[in-house]
């Protein structure tokens, strides 16, 4: 069996001191989480977060930075994610779209109030993102390739 860690992406999206989550039914109950989720085949990593950003919140996502590569397992026996966190702005809400099966509902959270919501947590990396966004750490989209064959070449 060859093993491969799950490629996934996530937006940090600030606006007046809070931060855009989504509540989400999980096997351990609701909790709350980035706008993210997994790249699809024949996606870069962009458009993977600006796509995952409007199916689970209704938002147009325009990324701006890379907040950090994070290589996360919860334990020996759980799967490996690769999950590139996005920092942006995000603007055109479409308050009538259908959210992604499972979101219960978008939130704006300060700092602190995610903080509260520890035990809620989809994983540990959204309070830590949210905590290397405050801290300045950005990188440049520029750092990303993609050379990605289609079927129009």
């Amino acid at each position: 069996m060859v093993w491969k860690p799950h490629v996934t992406v996530a937006a940090i999206i600030q606006q007046d001191n809070r931060f855009l989550l989504v509540e989400e039914e999980t096997a351990h109950g609701l909790q709350f989480n980035q706008p993210a989720g997994h790249l699809e085949e024949n996606e870069d990593l962009i458009a993977a977060v600006c796509r995952e950003t409007m199916e689970e919140t209704a938002w147009m996502f325009e990324p701006e930075h890379i907040i950090s590569l994070q290589l996360w397992r919860k334990n020996l026996e759980s799967p490996t994610f690769l999950r590139v966190c996005f920092s942006g702005h995000c603007h055109s809400h479409n308050p009538k779209q259908k959210l992604d099966d499972g979101i219960v509902a978008t939130h704006w959270l300060t700092r602190e109030e995610i903080a509260a919501q520890q035990h809620r947590l989809r994983s540990p990396l959204v309070l830590t993102s949210v905590d290397e966004y405050l801290s300045g750490q950005r990188h440049p989209l520029s750092i990303l390739k993609a050379f990605l064959v289609s079927n129009h070449e």
